[in-house]
């Protein structure tokens, strides 16, 4: 008579198939494809050089499913295309002089959120609404404390005036992303539990 031992569960969702160096990079690749993919919803915001995009939710929810390194690496791929000329930013932008503009502190803080929030993840941040939301805020906040603060830097205005565009015409559009990823990674492990169940 012998005893199977249950599958541990995965610390992050991208832990079910990429197991190899080959999938770990096709999958960086993925986030980053992602990420390019939303950062094309744009929309312009009267007196900000920052438009309103899908970016985060890519961001914050690859980092989620992905972990930390895979996270961060997503996103740092993401900046190096743009930086090498591919029109991956909004709009179609790409090139040295759009990654070092007035929207390159969101572009640091998209890797430095990548890793905090993948580690947030791999602690189990990922598998209910309250807590999905709340690493999404943390991640987002780290966008926000880079992006204002360079943004003030480029342009020459201070941070009250880098708030009010850089950060407030944001702070709603963000706050349904959170609401969404809230709903969307704890649905999903649901389904690997449910899956894992009827497996064992």
């Amino acid at each position: 008579m012998s005893l199977a031992l249950p599958t541990p569960m995965p610390l992050v969702l991208a832990d079910l198939w990429s197991r190899t160096r080959v999938v770990d990079a096709v999958t960086v690749v993925s986030a980053a494809a992602l990420t390019t993919v939303c950062a094309q919803i744009a929309i312009p915001v009267p007196g900000s050089p920052v438009p309103v995009t899908g970016q985060t939710l890519a961001v914050l929810l690859t980092a989620a499913a992905l972990g930390q390194l895979r996270g961060a690496l997503g996103q740092l791929l993401y900046v190096m295309a743009a930086l090498v000329g591919l029109p991956v930013l909004a709009q179609g932008a790409g090139g040295a002089d759009a990654v070092f503009g007035a929207t390159a502190g969101y572009l640091l803080g998209f890797i430095v959120a990548g890793y905090i929030v993948g580690r947030l993840a791999k602690g189990g941040w990922s598998r209910t609404p309250v807590r999905v939301f709340a690493s999404y805020a943390v991640g987002t906040l780290v966008i926000y404390v880079f992006g204002a603060t360079v943004l003030a830097f480029v342009t020459g205005h201070d941070l009250v005036w880098s708030f009010q565009k850089g950060v407030l015409p944001f702070l709603f559009g963000d706050a349904m992303k959170a609401l969404l990823a809230a709903g969307l990674l704890p649905l999903a492990w649901a389904a690997v539990r449910r899956i894992s169940g009827s497996k064992s």
